[in-house]
């Protein structure tokens, strides 16, 4: 009988104290949910530091080595418009204005490229197609807006993830590069076929190419963003878009591979 009663001892001490904990969950919900209840709407306005690059995937086995990344960085601006339609689950659309780009450099081998050089009698550059074995770099810059619709799931009171398609149009971009001989002394391009004649490509040629006009306008993919709530309006973020459709168009040949842009932001928001 004592055991009895020590057991309900303890479930009248254990039920009160767990919805007074229960309790002060639910205030935690209210205290860190949106503006006003745990269910509303609003808007967060966004700003961060982008790094990230465009690339092939996988990497070709026509680049041998990496020598250099260098992601410019850039900026993301934007706002979103949520609405929490339970405790858990909302939704949320976005535009994010947004500049980014990357620098790099490889070393390839039978690398097919459409390049302009200039011959040694010319005064024009002639364009150039076929194999490369050398050094190639390559700069990209892209200005444009991204318009993510997101599912959002509140982990916590203070965590949210959200994940979601996207598409982004770019108003301006760039991609231009340059080839010649690596830091062993070879440079050279096989006309037209990897068993085509030898046309030496050193530094002093001036191999270079720009595909600005051979990017789409567009592209799309899928976004991956966290948010912790440092204060009652203040978030702190970082988002991943990782891009699933080529940059090229399609009559596009010279770069025989596709290439997806993938970039990071991290940041702070402001929530209204």
């Amino acid at each position: 009988m004592k055991s009895q009663y020590k057991l309900i001892a303890l479930l009248l001490f254990l039920v009160p104290s767990s919805l007074l904990r229960a309790g002060q969950n639910e205030d935690s919900w209210q205290k860190w949910g949106p503006t006003t209840g745990m269910n509303g709407g609003g808007f967060i306005v966004r700003a961060g530091y982008v790094i990230g690059g465009t690339t092939p995937l996988p990497l070709p086995a026509e680049i041998r080595s990496i020598n250099e990344f260098s992601p410019k960085g850039g900026v993301s601006i934007g706002i979103d418009g949520y609405r929490m339609f339970s405790k858990r689950w909302g939704i949320s659309l976005g535009a994010h204005f947004f500049w980014e780009g990357f620098h790099t450099s490889a070393d390839v081998k039978n690398y097919y490229v459409e390049y302009q050089q200039k011959d040694d009698d010319s005064e024009e550059s002639q364009t150039k197609k076929g194999y490369f074995t050398g050094t190639n770099e390559t700069s990209t810059e892209m200005w444009g807006v991204t318009i993510p619709l997101l599912v959002t799931l509140r982990m916590s009171p203070r965590w949210n993830v959200s994940a979601g398609p996207y598409i982004s149009y770019y108003f301006s971009k760039s991609f231009t590069g340059k080839a010649y001989e690596n830091s062993d002394g070879v440079g050279y391009l096989r006309n037209e076929s990897p068993v085509g004649e030898k046309i030496p490509v050193d530094r002093e040629a001036n191999a270079h190419y720009d595909f600005a006009d051979n990017m789409l306008p567009f592209s799309a993919g899928v976004e991956l963003c966290f948010d912790w709530k440092a204060m009652r309006h203040l978030n702190v973020f970082g988002k991943l878009d990782w891009g699933l459709t080529n940059i090229w168009r399609r009559d596009f040949d010279a770069i025989t591979f596709k290439m997806y842009p993938i970039y990071g932001t991290v940041g702070v928001a402001y929530r209204y």
